[in-house]
């Protein structure tokens, strides 16, 4: 149930569209043979055009590019490197392309197209002057081929690197694994430090990975929750893969535990959510929707008179459940009844769907 969810919704449900979307956010075959021609490079395994709303739930718009024209973009989620070092998802409305996958990758490329639209303290994760010379899209696996000038990074940023393409990737529904090629031949293992990749990398792999608490790595399995951080007085989301006993049996209650007791005190991320919070029965689930039922503590600051959740906590909490692998939306209750708002004002009569983007727009 760990696996990335491949159904995410691409809308958001009207009563939580302000509260998901923007609120305290960013605004804005073989291996030593060529990969195919670029007419390949955005094309499913049944040769179908990529899908471009895939699990970032990318749409056109128009943005006035020159002041006399509009262009027509693509929103793509892009991972980037924060103040901090995490690897984080930052949605970007880029020129459109048939060659969406390709075009999200150039965009990770230092000193690219991506360099007058980043925001304060993040960084691409490409190193310079790398080409990206094709993406190659079949049975579900994405064949990144990449110039030597790939070659040219850091070992300490090595596994960023390899998160970046990954989860970039991996956000289209097409793909499910990533494999990197440097000049048209496999790479078994990254280049600089020889993290090994003989099967390609995943999601299951995690992404910035915190095992600080665990003392035997073996007997534990990964889970990956959504932490905030902040920026030029911007709240934006980070994910963080912690590792859980393997005799833990409910993903789902080992996830709520996790965003509760919040990210190490090390690692500069915030948690808004308050001592004493806690699940009064198990999680329900039917047909994609979680239900969690919470004491009076998930209220937090707020009077519980007022029933008024934080976004930034509803917001964890909904990130955090919809990359696990059947859930669709999340509903909650409070001792049982219904009758939440949010900080707008607004109820939360319908389970809250994933955002169609994360951390959007630009500081």
């Amino acid at each position: 149930m760990f696996k990335y969810n491949k159904q995410i919704a691409i809308t958001v449900i009207a009563s939580s569209m302000m509260l998901l979307s923007g609120c305290g956010l960013f605004n804005t075959d073989q291996a030593t043979k060529e990969i195919d021609p670029p007419q390949d490079e955005a094309l499913t395994e049944d040769g179908k055009s990529l899908d471009t709303e895939g699990k970032s739930g990318a749409e056109s718009s128009s943005k006035d590019i020159t002041g006399e024209e509009a262009e027509k973009t693509t929103a793509s989620q892009l991972f980037l490197i924060d103040k901090s070092g995490f690897v984080v998802p930052y949605t970007m409305n880029l020129p459109e392309t048939d060659s969406i996958a390709k075009q999200s990758l150039e965009y990770l490329v230092e000193g690219g197209p991506v360099s007058n639209m980043l925001p304060n303290g993040f960084r691409a994760v490409l190193p310079q002057d790398t080409q990206v010379l094709g993406v190659n899209i079949k049975d579900g696996t994405a064949i990144a081929d990449f110039s030597k000038e790939f070659n040219n990074y850091k070992k300490e940023d090595e596994a960023k690197i390899l998160q970046a393409i990954t989860w970039t990737l991996t956000q289209f529904d097409s793909v499910e694994t990533v494999k990197i090629w440097v000049n048209g031949h496999e790479q078994t293992e990254m280049p600089v430090n020889s993290t090994p990749i003989p099967d390609g990398a995943s999601r299951m792999d995690g992404i910035n990975h915190d095992s600080s608490e665990v003392v035997d790595i073996t007997n534990t399995q990964p889970l990956t929750v959504y932490y905030m951080a902040e920026a030029d007085e911007q709240q934006y989301f980070v994910p963080v893969t912690k590792r859980i006993d393997n005799k833990e049996t409910d993903p789902i209650v080992s996830a709520v535990e996790e965003l509760v007791k919040g990210p190490a005190l090390s690692s500069g991320l915030l948690n808004d959510f308050q001592d004493g919070v806690k699940l009064l029965s198990a999680p329900k689930y039917e047909d994609g929707k979680v239900t969690l039922d919470f004491n009076d503590a998930i209220y937090g600051s707020f009077d519980e008179k007022q029933k008024i959740i934080s976004s930034s906590v509803l917001q964890s909490l909904v990130l955090t459940l919809t990359e696990q692998q059947g859930i669709d939306s999340v509903a909650i209750t409070v001792n049982g009844k219904a009758d939440l708002i949010n900080e707008n004002g607004e109820k939360l009569t319908e389970p809250v769907t994933r955002p169609s983007k994360v951390n959007t727009g630009s500081f």
